[in-house]
């Protein structure tokens, strides 16, 4: 399918991410939460109809992703940001639907001008860490992220609707036993006069072997003891496994070993796996030295540390052979740069029919606007 495709490339496959959004639909309708999409986590909105078939909205985190959730995917916007600008509060209000507070004296500040117009909220910070790696940890030292208990403010709570925390990246159901655990340790006595909570992130529901069913008993448990509205935003549970990053190789030089250059880069195209950091699985390819043939594979920009990894495959490659990178469509979209003015991969969907489209192709005028 992608011998003759202009690359780089995104391609996400409709039937795929329709898997992903049945499973996440299936805990909606059995637990009676209302599910979100994560905009910075998968902001494809040419899968707009899709999507929205499943989920009850959007969270954002700040304007811009505020007016693509309104725009683009209808239903809830729900917006929380660190820090609110005072020229876009007005506006962000008026788009969303939750708007939540990181602080007392982001509250404070703004109330007057959200309640009566959006459900508002807070951010706690429950202080467990279960997040595998610190750089994705919202809990961790000196977060920035949420109120604590002890400077946690009961009597500023008029107007305050619901609770918002996130202490997961890419968790099972277990960890988020312990979060609410800590949660009902530290703020329970203030959820029994919330409208709703929401869990917020990481939960990595349509990864194989996730509970579910542990998952839609926590969540049950939880809204009926407090009698709230519970809400959950994954990002990489909807993009999960929905998607390839579709490269060529442009050269292939010798240095101690073969090193194989290609047309997408590590750090523009796919950050995470520099910043996880993890090593993305390359369709066909093994481990080092697993099969017969072994490459570095490089990307295509002056940073020395540009490196997808060592790779081995059961032929040799040749310049122009294509290089297909897994599970590139959760945070690589959103968070791709034109860094060496590299361009941007185009976007693609394979259709559920199994047709082919380009919906979006990156050029020149992209880099320079940058700039």
């Amino acid at each position: 399918m992608f011998e003759n495709i202009e690359t780089p490339c995104y391609v996400c496959y409709e039937e795929l991410l329709e898997k992903n959004l049945k499973i996440l639909s299936y805990v909606r309708q059995k637990s009676g939460a209302k599910i979100l999409l994560a905009l910075k986590g998968f902001a494809f909105y040419h899968l707009e109809p899709l999507v929205s078939n499943y989920l009850d909205g959007c969270c954002a985190s700040g304007l811009w992703e505020a007016r693509l959730s309104n725009e683009e995917f209808g239903g809830e916007t729900h917006t929380y940001s660190p820090a609110y600008k005072e020229d876009e509060i007005e506006e962000i209000v008026k788009l969303s639907e939750h708007t939540v507070f990181n602080s007392f004296s982001q509250w404070e500040k703004y109330r007057d001008k959200a309640v009566g117009k959006t459900s508002c909220g807070l951010r706690i910070n429950p202080q467990i860490s279960c997040a595998p790696v610190e750089l994705y940890n919202p809990c961790g030292e000196f977060s920035r992220f949420g109120i604590t208990k002890k400077e946690f403010r009961a009597d500023l709570l008029e107007g305050i609707e619901g609770l918002h925390f996130h202490a997961l990246c890419e968790q099972g159901a277990d960890e988020l036993q312990s979060i609410l655990r800590g949660v009902e340790e530290g703020f329970g006595e203030y959820l029994y006069g919330m409208k709703w909570v929401n869990f917020g992130g990481g939960h990595h529901i349509t990864k194989e072997g996730y509970d579910v069913e542990k998952l839609i008993k926590l969540i049950v448990d939880f809204s009926q003891r407090y009698n709230l509205q519970v809400y959950l935003e994954p990002g990489e549970a909807v993009g999960w496994q929905c998607g390839v990053l579709v490269s060529k190789v442009l050269d292939i030089v010798r240095n101690e070993m073969d090193i194989a250059v290609l047309d997408t880069s590590a750090e523009a195209h796919m950050p995470d796996t520099l910043a996880m950091p993890y090593r993305s699985d390359v369709e066909g390819a093994g481990v080092a030295n697993e099969k017969k043939y072994t490459y570095r594979l490089a990307g295509n920009s002056c940073l020395s540390g540009d490196i997808m990894g060592d790779y081995s495959f059961d032929e040799p490659l040749k310049v122009g052979d294509r290089v297909v990178f897994s599970d590139q469509i959760h945070y690589t979209i959103v968070k791709n740069t034109t860094f060496n003015g590299i361009k941007l991969p185009s976007l693609a969907v394979v259709k559920k029919d199994g047709s082919f489209k380009v919906v979006k192709k990156f050029g020149y005028e992209d880099y320079k606007k940058r700039n």
